[in-house]
């Protein structure tokens, strides 16, 4: 590990001091993170490091094009406890080479990787023309299916149309709804396809009701955490960047939702992402 020893009273000291009693004696997995983003280049080893001493043993992190794909799988061999998932995002579905699928083929084969993903749609931002979105995604799909691979995916102001893709591409895939944004009734559809929903920082916001209720209603066994780190930190870190040892704030925030303790929460979400991605 790198970063040295901790000074006493150091910033490391103070953050920490604020996880819940308890929880280093918790394993958590966070299912989606980006950890080779630029942002953790100073201090990428600790940060793993703060995520263990924290009870976060597991950490999968996430690509979103062909080079973020192969960092991600370069930090699985060389950081005890990641895996990686490697896929295009529908933000820069329109930018992957021509051969994108025989190199994500390639790739998916590697021995620490879990998943395609993140893939999907997003008419948020629609950095990607929706046509291009629609096709990248699909053909990632069927590479999953053709590898027994689960799939991770992104879905922005897009909900009805990633489902109605889900039923004509995914048959008998697993896979979860990353960061999941909708309304409970959204999330019934994509419960019916047999898929997982994750849920992230957001769920300690103020103002977040709808999901809230999501929260409170996915069945225990579907339910998975997740950072997306360095995006979306929850509360008490808004305003810093994310980091996975921040996961604590959310299953805390999720197990007061559910009326479970949070021992309870760990051990059945850390057994939900064991199970679907194959984590030893």
């Amino acid at each position: 590990m790198d970063g040295g020893s901790k000074r006493p009273g150091s910033q490391e000291d103070r953050e920490n001091s604020v996880l819940p009693r308890g929880i280093l004696q918790m394993q958590l997995t966070d299912t989606h993170c980006h950890l080779d983003d630029e942002r953790f280049d100073p201090d990428r080893a600790a940060v793993v490091g703060r995520a263990r001493a924290a009870g976060v043993t597991r950490i999968i992190t996430v690509g979103y094009d062909l080079a973020s794909s192969r960092r991600g799988i370069d930090l699985a061999g060389s950081l005890t406890g990641v895996f990686a998932v490697v896929g295009v995002h529908p933000h820069d579905a329109a930018a992957a080479p021509p051969d994108y699928i025989e190199v994500l083929r390639r790739l998916a084969r590697e021995p620490r990787v879990v998943a395609v993903g993140e893939i999907g749609l997003d008419f948020y931002r629609d950095l990607s023309p929706r046509p291009v979105q629609r096709e990248v995604f699909a053909a990632q799909l069927r590479l999953a299916r053709e590898l027994g691979l689960p799939v991770v995916i992104h879905c922005r102001d897009a909900h009805g149309e990633v489902c109605e893709i889900l039923k004509r591409e995914a048959a008998g895939l697993a896979g979860v709804m990353h960061c999941f944004s909708g309304s409970w009734e959204e999330a019934e559809h994509f419960l019916a396809l047999g898929f997982h929903i994750s849920i992230a920082g957001p769920v300690t916001f103020p103002q977040s009701t709808k999901l809230v209720e999501v929260a409170r209603r996915v069945p225990l066994d579907r339910l998975l955490l997740e950072t997306d780190a360095p995006y979306l930190t929850p509360v008490p870190h808004r305003g810093k960047r994310n980091e996975p040892a921040y996961l604590v704030h959310t299953a805390r925030r999720v197990a007061e939702i559910r009326g479970i303790s949070l021992e309870e929460l760990a051990s059945a979400t850390t057994e939900n992402a064991a199970r679907l991605f194959g984590l030893a």
